[in-house]
């Protein structure tokens, strides 16, 4: 479905970098577009039902037991809220779009890692998304012990990690599988980064990918040229 908008998203496991990558290329794209809207985003959350399930998600205490399909369920609530009260709306404004995770985390997270049926956690994406897909995905990939390790000591000015990143090294493996996975198999959306370099290197790999891109995909050179 084509919208006057542009859509990109940035997944990848715990410790990659997304947050410090989406601040570089929203600064960039302000300074190239500086009259051109550009939509900050984040999963799950982005509005103020989303922000809920998100504290429920990530911070509620250990007195709250999430099951496997409940978390499905969550996430894909927040994403629906998110589509159908931000997303849709910028996108028909000719917005840019930059979000911090989208459907391909339910995937990898709670299709693979957490082992549900992949055919319900498609289904269950398709509703939430209303058949939204982004234009471009950037994986931010790494080994897992250099996102533990960042995790760790993003960690230190915290008083304890987030549920997510509780989860052991096996979980993070099976995602980064799963991401690596998707990619391969949907190359004209995905842009797959070596997030293991200094952030700035990284911030001109994505930048150098994403002229690449330019060079075949119209829509992206109106969008992030203009």
């Amino acid at each position: 479905m084509l919208t006057p908008g542009f859509f990109i998203t940035f997944e990848g496991s715990e410790g990659c970098g997304k947050s410090t990558q989406i601040a570089y290329l929203e600064k960039y794209l302000r300074k190239k577009n500086p009259n051109h809207e550009i939509v900050l985003l984040r999963e799950p959350g982005g509005t103020a039902l989303g922000e809920k399930i998100r504290y429920l998600l990530k911070h509620e205490g250990e007195e709250v037991s999430i099951a496997a399909e409940a978390e499905l369920l969550l996430f894909a609530a927040s994403r629906a809220q998110l589509v159908r009260e931000v997303i849709q709306p910028a996108l028909k404004r000719g917005a840019i779009l930059l979000c911090d995770r989208f459907l391909d985390s339910t995937t990898a997270y709670q299709g693979a890692a957490r082992a549900l049926n992949s055919d319900h956690v498609a289904m269950i994406n398709q509703i939430a998304t209303g058949g939204l897909i982004p234009d471009i995905t950037l994986l931010l990939d790494q080994e897992i012990s250099l996102g533990r390790a960042r995790m760790s000591e993003r960690n230190k000015k915290m008083e304890t990690p987030d549920r997510m990143e509780q989860e052991p090294e096996a979980f993070y493996e099976a995602v980064r599988k799963e991401y690596l996975n998707l990619a391969a198999a949907e190359p004209d959306r995905w842009i797959v980064i070596d997030a293991s370099q200094h952030p700035e290197q990284v911030a001109e790999q994505i930048l150098n990918e994403l002229n690449k891109k330019c060079s075949v995909n119209n829509r992206l050179v109106s969008t992030l040229s203009s």
